[in-house]
């Protein structure tokens, strides 16, 4: 009576190109969050991993605690960095942020 029959609507064809035209967004996005994110990332970690490898003795760092010293020693895994006059710690060398151009710390 107040309810009207509900009737099912013929199949049309599959379509494959709807199919993939419903995944394009999803693979656009992650074409850009590639090119916006993730690749700037590795390229990033790529620097970092060369400029810890390329780590001297003599070089002026930066610590990511915000301490500026000169390294001392160099190991696999660690390095001593003196940050004043007889004053020399030890640290992991993923501690070290930044080298900085030679001559930058002139109380050493």
């Amino acid at each position: 009576m107040l309810i009207s029959n509900a009737f099912a609507q013929s199949a049309g064809g599959a379509g494959g190109a709807a199919g993939l035209m419903s995944f394009l967004p999803i693979i656009l996005m992650f074409v850009v969050l590639w090119f916006i994110m993730i690749r700037p990332q590795m390229k990033r970690q790529k620097e970092t991993k060369a400029m810890l490898e390329a780590l001297a003795k003599g070089d002026e760092v930066i610590t990511a605690g915000g301490l500026l010293g000169r390294v001392t020693k160099v190991g696999d895994q660690y390095v001593s960095v003196e940050l004043a006059d007889g004053i020399e710690v030890s640290m992991q060398k993923n501690a070290v942020v930044n080298v900085l151009p030679k001559g930058t710390l002139k109380s050493i």
